[in-house]
């Protein structure tokens, strides 16, 4: 993979490297990593438009709790103390 220059301001240019040596990271690996990340974020908010957009179809909710028995009842959790 070839190199590239990227212009941008010092004082985020200064935000990155913070954010990448309290990672234990170089500034190129943590933007690689952040990258990656970002791309997945946008798959992810991709997926959950598709997904609104299926269940918000007439019945499909209703099919769904139908063959599947709906969302799992909410786990009840004792009070404990700290």
């Amino acid at each position: 993979m070839a190199d590239t220059t990227v212009k941008m301001d010092s004082e985020t240019r200064d935000r990155f490297a913070a954010i990448a040596a309290a990672r234990g990271q170089s500034v190129r690996s943590y933007l690689a990593e952040l990258a990656i990340e970002e791309e997945n974020q946008v798959s992810l908010g991709r997926a959950t438009a598709a997904f609104r957009e299926a269940i918000s179809q007439p019945g499909i909710a209703e099919a769904f709790d139908r063959d599947f028995g709906g969302l799992p009842a909410p786990a009840q959790r004792a009070r404990q103390a700290a």
